[in-house]
């Protein structure tokens, strides 16, 4: 049976690179996509389901096995919608899941979602983070939480640093985290654990 992978921020940077991953390990991706998204960046054939993860219908995790979160409210953006979409919609794609009963929920989170610093202009995206991170770890499903630090568009290595020795000053390549991702979403490999990641 191929497992069905919804994907939260499938049209992003990292969130396409994960489709095709997914792909590559003989998943089946499902695109979660907002309504008039540019959806020419995903492989082609890729499946799709309508839905905002600022108003999340009921139903939308409905007969998928596995759920990853690789979506962000985006650079640009402010604290308003960081809130909307990096916590709560994370939060509510979460009991969404549980209420599907998916068998693994995978988020993409962020190095310094552990304890986030006070007055910086990261600290309300990184308390968001953390609020959806601890809100995942409470759920009761089986889970795997990566947290990456910076990340760049180059290519990936298949080179990877998972666990306590990453140079939290080092970079993480968008190919790699999705990867890893893709591992984690189709193994199990790293259920229940919180793993931070950068490229070697």
């Amino acid at each position: 049976m191929t497992l069905k992978v919804l994907v939260a921020g499938a049209t992003g940077k990292t969130g396409r690179l994960l489709v095709s991953e997914l792909k590559d390990r003989g998943a089946e991706p499902i695109a979660l996509v907002r309504k008039g998204s540019d959806t020419s960046v995903l492989p082609e054939c890729t499946a799709q389901r309508e839905g905002d993860l600022t108003k999340l219908r009921a139903g939308i995790c409905d007969d998928v096995d596995v759920v990853v979160f690789a979506a962000g409210s985006g650079g640009n953006t402010g604290p308003e919608m960081t809130e909307k979409v990096d916590r709560k919609g994370a939060q509510h794609l979460i009991d969404l899941a549980r209420t599907a009963n998916v068998d693994r929920f995978v988020m993409l989170s962020s190095v310094g979602a552990d304890n986030p610093p006070e007055d910086t202009e990261m600290t309300h995206y990184l308390k968001a983070k953390q609020a959806a991170d601890q809100h995942l770890i409470n759920s009761g499903l089986t889970y795997s939480i990566l947290r990456p630090v910076a990340l760049t568009d180059d290519p990936k290595t298949n080179a990877v640093n998972l666990g306590d020795s990453v140079d939290q000053q080092g970079q993480a390549r968008r190919g790699d985290v999705a990867a890893v991702l893709a591992e984690a979403a189709v193994t199990g490999r790293h259920d229940g654990k919180v793993q931070e990641m950068q490229t070697l």
